[in-house]
């Protein structure tokens, strides 16, 4: 048999194989494709060496120490510390209003005259006085309205004092005692901010609620204060001082498995911490950061432990 040539170029080169099949004599072709593929890895260029992964940019702020107040924040209604409907004594006719709405009026002071109606009396004119010293707030019958023992003419109330009282959940009652300071903002004075006390304290439990009724007292000798305004009241519970805190933004994970990104050497750093009170924003670090650190605030949800991040610190 004549002998047969086979030539193959191979890569960019001038690379031939020629190779005689004889008989008798043969070479299995999957030999020859193994030696091409060896030859063609020689001859191929090396590869580019890949590039680094870019820095992730990222915002960061540092742990700072403070002072955090827990609080419980509530609202309520506010009443004079004292209230009197006044009623008059006699049944008759309403003949004479000696005050009005929002007058200042001392105990025994004449709100209104009454014009008897009992028959063989000689006509005398009945005072209604103010059993309370106080505010006149409300003046409810007109001149020449009927009146009788039992319809309300008055309500006079006392203001130097008013007081609000709050339903606190039973799991709070602990951290609630009598003199606690409270801090009460009404919508008629955005800008001012009231000072109160708690002075009374229910020892007992409502079962359908399981809320115990605390009573907030607060001065009120301006005034300012009126009885049925809607009012925020805000409890300080616990206070501590100098502690370190963070940004909510910074906290990953849910309790207890609550963690933060640190920036050290331009490195993403995964670390687990422990929170405590929070104010605001802020929240109480109790393990795992100390004042200074830097962590990330903005661009986390993109990180891994030890990635390269590039920080911005926020300003203050």
């Amino acid at each position: 048999m004549k002998s047969k040539k086979i030539m193959k170029k191979l890569g960019d080169g001038s690379i031939f194989l020629a190779f005689k099949l004889r008989k008798n004599r043969t070479v299995p072709l999957i030999l020859i494709l193994i030696g091409c593929l060896f030859l063609l890895n020689g001859c191929t260029p090396g590869k580019a060496k890949e590039k680094p992964p870019e820095a992730i940019p990222v915002k960061v702020d540092k742990v700072k120490l403070q002072e955090l107040s827990e609080t419980l924040d509530y609202s309520g209604d506010i009443k004079a510390q004292d209230e009197a409907v006044i009623y008059p004594k006699v049944s008759g006719k309403i003949i004479e209003k000696v005050k009005e709405d929002g007058a200042l009026i001392n105990k025994g002071e004449v709100i209104c005259y009454v014009d008897r109606d009992e028959v063989g009396l000689k006509f005398q004119k009945a005072p209604v006085e103010s059993t309370l010293t106080g505010i006149l707030g409300r003046v409810y019958v007109d001149i020449g309205q009927n009146v009788t023992a039992n319809t309300p003419v008055a309500l006079v109330v006392s203001v130097d004092k008013v007081k609000i009282e709050l339903d606190i959940p039973e799991k709070y009652l602990p951290k609630i005692t009598l003199g606690q300071q409270a801090q009460i903002s009404v919508d008629s004075w955005p800008l001012k901010e009231f000072t109160g006390s708690v002075t009374k304290v229910s020892p007992v439990i409502d079962l359908s609620t399981r809320t115990a009724p605390v009573e907030i007292t607060a001065q009120n000798k301006e005034y300012r204060l009126q009885s049925g305004m809607f009012a925020k009241v805000r409890l300080v519970i616990e206070t501590r001082k100098n502690v370190p805190v963070i940004l909510r933004e910074a906290i990953m994970g849910h309790d207890p498995d609550n963690y933060v990104f640190l920036v050290q050497d331009k490195k993403a750093v995964y670390k687990k911490i422990s929170l405590g009170i929070r104010q605001g924003p802020y929240f109480e670090v109790r393990q795992g950061l100390a004042e200074g650190d830097l962590v990330v605030i903005m661009g986390q949800q993109l990180l891994a432990d030890g990635v390269s991040v590039e920080p911005e610190e926020t300003k203050e």
